[in-house]
Formats: structure tokens, sequence, C-alpha cells
């Protein structure tokens, strides 16, 4: 049996023949610059549908990916929600399974300037991650860059997160999350308030108190990840941790000693200067 997004698809690919929006099935292939033999396989649910395909159903027919992916919402967009609609370039292997592409520091300002130039992305770094959640849905990997973000989130640690629709913000965005803002110059990891229903705007709080809030307009963001995961830097043994604590108190006591040795010298010539003043004084 062929998975859920594919039984979607068909729904929609139905629809339109329903509708007279194509005439066959075949034109409906064609159009798209697909194989009319393999959309026919599709279409008998002997193999999935991919993800070229959904892209081009989607730029061509208006498709709806919200709908293809979670099954809520119309199966087509309306024609304004078609032309602000950006499709997201992703990077797949050839069993046409998608991989996690992961945006280095480096590279973060030239994607939030280049986000809709599919040659930049593909040519970033991609992985794939065992979890079976990872394997469902875009998800795309954020180096940290900065202290804003501590005790939470270090400099060097990557969030790994899942790519929220723009049809979902003013929704699913919720408080106090921590999200990758991509505005249309600058990759930021905050802690998100949603203030979309009323103001249009999202609240971005570092849990670094030395940093205040401030607030992004919808129309200035590109794209936003829901941070699901982090990957941190390998950290020392607890034995390690212990030796390397151990030697710090030993330096420590060390350094205490020689003050406190340098004080007792100080106040013993301190104590041998007033005690020679006192003499001369009572020689005069």
């Amino acid at each position: 049996m062929n998975s859920i997004v594919t039984q979607r698809f068909i729904k929609c690919h139905d629809k339109l023949r329903d509708d007279n929006r194509v005439r066959s099935s075949r034109q409906f292939a064609m159009s798209l610059d697909y194989l009319p033999q393999s959309l026919s396989e599709i279409l008998k649910g002997r193999r999935d549908v991919t993800i070229e395909l959904l892209r081009r159903s989607v730029e061509e027919y208006k498709v709806n990916p919200v709908y293809i992916m979670t099954g809520e919402g119309p199966m087509f967009m309306s024609e304004e929600d078609h032309k602000s609609f950006r499709v997201l370039t992703i990077v797949t292997n050839v069993q046409e399974d998608e991989r996690i592409v992961h945006v280095p520091v480096p590279a973060q300002a030239g994607y939030a300037g280049e986000i809709a130039d599919p040659t930049f992305v593909q040519d970033l770094p991609t992985y794939t991650l065992p979890d079976y959640k990872y394997k469902v849905g875009t998800h795309r990997s954020f180096d940290v860059s900065g202290d804003s973000m501590e005790p939470t989130l270090f400099e060097g640690d990557k969030v790994v997160c899942s790519y929220l629709e723009p049809t979902l913000w003013e929704t699913s965005i919720k408080d106090n999350y921590v999200y990758v803002i991509v505005t249309r110059g600058d990759v930021v990891v905050k802690r998100v308030f949603n203030r979309l229903r009323d103001d249009k705007q999202l609240e971005l709080i570092s849990d670094n108190s030395f940093y205040k809030k401030y607030n992004v307009g919808v129309g200035d963001i590109r794209e936003i990840w829901y941070v699901r995961a982090k990957i941190s830097p390998f950290l020392p043994s607890p034995q390690n941790i212990r030796n390397y604590l151990h030697d710090e108190i030993r330096e420590l006591k060390q350094t205490i000693n020689q003050q406190t040795g340098l004080i007792t010298n100080m106040n013993t010539m301190f104590q041998q200067l007033l005690e020679q003043k006192e003499q001369e004084n009572h020689q005069e």
C-alpha cells in the first residue's frame, strides 16, 4: 500500500480530472514533464509519489503542500496564497529520500540572501539521522553562533529543525518555544512569542538576559524552523572533569597561599616601618 502522502496526491489528481482542469492522466503527466507510465504506477498504488513531482504539482496546479503533508486545509491554494508561496529547495538521495541540509555559520548570511537559489542550498552539506521523526517532512539544521541563547544553547551547538509552512505560522507557533527565524538578511535562533494575529509580528527573546527582546514583522520573515533537538560538541568524561576541577582547585590554593604570604610579608614590613618611625620620634 502506498503512503498517505501519495494517497492525497492521487486525490488531488482525481479532483483535477473531475473539474476538467486536465483532460487525462497522460496530459497531467506531460504538463509536469513526467513520464505517463511512471504516473500510472503511482495512480495504481505500485510506487510512491516523488518529491520532485510534488514540487512541480505545487507550481503548476497550485496543489496545497499543507494538505499533501498533513491532510489539513483545502486541496488547492488560492491565487493569492500561491503568489506568496515559495517552494522550499530540498535535497534527496538516489532513492528520493530527503536529506537534512545543514547551514553552517559562514553560509548563513548567504542562505538568508540566496534562499530562492536552489543551487546554493544544494551545495550545502547534507546528512541523515536514524530517528523516524526525521524521515517525515522537511528538516534543516543550523549552527548556533554567539552567546545570546545561553545557557540553553552554546556557540558551536547545532539545532535540528522542522520546517513550518507559512500558512501555519499564525496558528502553530507556540509561545516560549525556540525557533530559527530566517529574515531577509539574517538567521537567528530565538525564543518566540506569537504576535502575528494581532500585530503581524513575532517577539524574539534571548535566554541570555544581557540581550534585549525585539520584534520582527511578518513581511521580513522568509522561513521559520521549529527547533526539535540540538547536537552539542563532545564533553570530557566525568572522571576527566573531576581531574580538571581538582587541578583547578589545587592551583587556586597555591595562588591563595602565595597571596597570603605576600600579605604577611607586607604586614611585617609595615610593622617594622612603624616601629622604626616610633623610635625616631622618641629620639627627637
